[in-house]
């Protein structure tokens, strides 16, 4: 049995999309346990020391987004990452749609994802956002979102290519939910290796007393205690650069 094959299943059988939806509908987020098997994390993270695979490398502490170290692939993007950004997509596009609609935005999103990234093409925005980030001991990220120009999908993927308390302690994935005339909200996971978390870019829809409103929300990563933690982003839009 094929990796592609391997996603297929997990994509047509084992994921319950109505349940995913009602969670992200919810708190913005859902887990999707053990998306990718141990021996596929292993293998992307291998890839990661082959600078063929990719097109840009990012050191975090020079620009201040925290301390450690990513780097976005080229296309051809590797084929197990490629069918995770195709058949994913059109699973996320009814809740997209749904938010932007509840909230009066004027954008419905494509059904396929070749037509988005179409959109970004005539927007200029042609390089890959899929990326790996690698933290150290004493790595972390800071609160931040991964917007890369006008043209943008409002959701995303982390996969978790390291084991928590094996491979690394600490390093928490952390969101934050800033709620209108409101303090902030954190949020702490831990998810498995292997597992796929699936959250909103930048905002997600509340219903209140008097119709939706609009709640910003941030993603980082808490600072890293011992080892090393791998990760796998996937952006379903292109960037400028």
């Amino acid at each position: 049995m094929n990796e592609t094959h391997e996603i297929g299943i997990a994509l047509t059988q084992q994921v319950d999309w109505s349940l995913i939806s009602d969670e992200m509908h919810e708190k913005g987020f859902a887990i999707i346990p053990k998306f990718l098997m141990d021996k596929q994390c292993n293998e992307l993270i291998k890839a990661y020391d082959n600078p063929q695979a990719f097109r840009k490398t990012v050191v975090m502490e020079r620009y201040r987004f925290g301390i450690g170290e990513y780097k976005y692939f080229n296309y051809p993007l590797p084929d197990i990452i490629q069918q995770i950004r195709t058949n994913i997509y059109p699973k996320l596009v009814p809740i997209a749609n749904l938010w932007f609609k509840v909230l009066n935005i004027n954008k419905q999103f494509p059904l396929h994802h070749t037509d988005l990234l179409q959109q970004c093409h005539e927007n200029d925005q042609r390089k890959a956002t899929v990326l790996i980030l690698k933290y150290g001991k004493g790595g972390y990220n800071t609160l931040h979102q991964d917007l890369y120009g006008d043209i943008y999908f409002p959701i995303q993927t982390v996969l978790f290519l390291s084991e928590a308390d094996k491979d690394f302690s600490g390093g928490e994935f952390i969101l934050t939910q800033q709620t209108p005339r409101a303090q902030s909200k954190a949020i702490v996971l831990k998810p498995g290796k292997g597992d796929m978390l699936i959250f909103t870019t930048n905002f997600k829809p509340v219903k209140g007393t008097k119709g939706y409103y609009r709640v910003n929300m941030k993603h980082g990563v808490s600072e890293i205690q011992a080892g090393e933690r791998y990760t796998l982003g996937i952006i379903f839009h292109d960037a400028l650069s």
